[in-house]
């Protein structure tokens, strides 16, 4: 069950700007000094108090800049908001406003951001930005309002049926793709889809895998082909679900299976959430594996592999710091760019002046923007990205590589500029992604989108 520090996302930290709302319009004053108006009242139905669980739609907002702004809402990850009532912390706080709801009631009410945060919330110090005047709104749904025995029979039947619905699936989806396989005691099936050419993986073994996650619905979950990365993972320790350990444990190098793995073997009741909270993995659904398993090692093994490629890249890295320099004067000889560097190494080039607003530090910016290696290979482009949308980031304040920092600094909304950026300036002797090497300069095809105010 969540518990209400929970209704604070991190995101608000970095909230500035919140104001007052003013007369309260509309709005009674409790004698603790909190406001509230019901849009909705059912005082027959059963009221909240500290014997009770609830269930809420809430969202809560302030006023930035003379506009609201909503700070949090539990609609948009589509799950409904659960608490515990406990006693007020201080008079007028949220469980003194929840206190005063009944079920099917909706209301709003207006309290002090500050002791919200510092009391309720038990914050170590007030985010930034906010005063001691700030107010916050929460408008509240109250859905549901039960006692714990009510609450947990209602969550045992709710997964229950959860469950069924989710073993039901599991049988279609065999009957629909033919798999005659017999599971495990565990009820995992393991569908070999290569045969195997080497040694079987043992207890202890690292083995090199390829491997894909989805649902039984076609969802795609993960790929380490996506960044053509295969991952090493030390046999015999949990990785993800109990039903990939117990599956992989039964595969051979150089062969390739589908693990099918029912609900209890997998996230079981909980599912698994983003940190958004948005539903992946709905509770005892079945996750399916695509296993290729690349290489097997034993530990000592492992070891040495591992040592023989770390001098490997100790070696490219020093080669690719010595021919840096070269690279990068051979790509403007190359396409003939004629630009002076500025003083830290960056070449800025401008390729549309932009009319709008300066980018400055501490305001936020949105860009569109291409990264390529200085042979051509993209590897990253918001565009790629799903649902596709301009990067936003604060400026000046080390969220993205100094280069970036440097070069968007020159620029004004709307404009278009190529930033080539040493990789001093970049990811240093570090590698990113498996497609940046270290010491790797990059080029980026920028477009100032917005300059936000705040």
């Amino acid at each position: 069950m969540k518990r209400l520090p929970l209704l604070i996302p991190a995101a608000l930290i970095i909230v500035l700007g919140m104001t007052s709302c003013g007369k309260h319009s509309g709005f009674k004053k409790a004698d603790s000094g909190l406001y509230y108006k019901f849009f909705t009242q059912n005082k027959d139905s059963i009221q909240a108090d500290t014997t009770k669980i609830v269930t809420l739609s809430i969202n809560y907002k302030t006023v930035v800049n003379g506009e609201d702004s909503v700070l949090f809402n539990s609609d948009s990850i589509n799950q409904p908001f659960e608490l515990k009532i406990v006693k007020p912390v201080y008079p007028g706080d949220i469980f003194e406003a929840l206190g005063m709801m009944h079920k099917g009631d909706s209301a709003a009410f207006i309290l002090n951001a500050k002791d919200f945060f510092l009391k309720t919330a038990q914050a170590m110090k007030l985010p930034e930005g906010i005063d001691s005047t700030a107010e916050m709104t929460f408008n509240i749904r109250m859905l549901k309002v039960q006692t714990m025995e009510e609450y947990q029979n209602d969550k045992a039947m709710a997964l229950a049926n959860k469950k069924a619905e989710a073993t039901k699936a599991l049988l279609e989806y065999l009957t629909k793709n033919n798999i005659t396989v017999e599971p495990s005691a565990t009820g995992v099936y393991v569908i070999p889809t290569k045969p195997a050419t080497g040694r079987a993986i043992q207890k202890g073994d690292f083995a090199k895998i390829h491997f894909g996650v989805s649902l039984i619905n076609g969802k795609k979950l993960f790929s380490t082909h996506d960044n053509d990365q295969p991952m090493t993972i030390e046999c015999g320790q949990p990785f993800d679900t109990k039903g990939f350990d117990e599956g992989v444990a039964k595969l051979k190098e150089g062969e390739s299976a589908r693990i099918i793995v029912p609900g209890e073997m997998a996230f079981g009741e909980r599912g698994r959430r983003t940190m958004s909270g948005e539903e992946l993995v709905a509770p005892y659904a079945t996750v399916i594996y695509d296993v290729e398993v690349l290489k097997v090692s034993t530990k000592a093994e492992h070891e040495k592999q591992q040592a023989e490629e770390e001098a490997a890249k100790k070696k490219a890295a020093e080669v690719a710091k010595n021919a840096e320099p070269g690279l990068i004067q051979k790509y403007l000889t190359d396409n003939k760019i004629t630009v002076k560097p500025t003083a830290s190494g960056l070449y800025y080039i401008e390729k549309v002046k932009g009319k709008g607003k300066k980018a400055e530090a501490g305001k936020k910016v949105q860009m569109n923007y291409t990264g390529r290696l200085l042979d051509g290979t993209k590897f990253d482009s918001n565009a790629d990205h799903k649902p596709v949308k301009p990067y936003e980031f604060a400026l000046g304040q080390q969220q993205v590589i100094a280069g970036w920092d440097e070069g968007v600094a020159l620029m004004n909304e709307g404009g278009k500029a190529t930033f080539i950026i040493p990789s001093k300036l970049a990811y240093g002797d570090r590698e990113m992604g498996g497609k940046i090497k270290a010491y790797s300069p990059l080029v980026f095809d920028v477009e100032l989108v917005k300059v936000l105010d705040k």
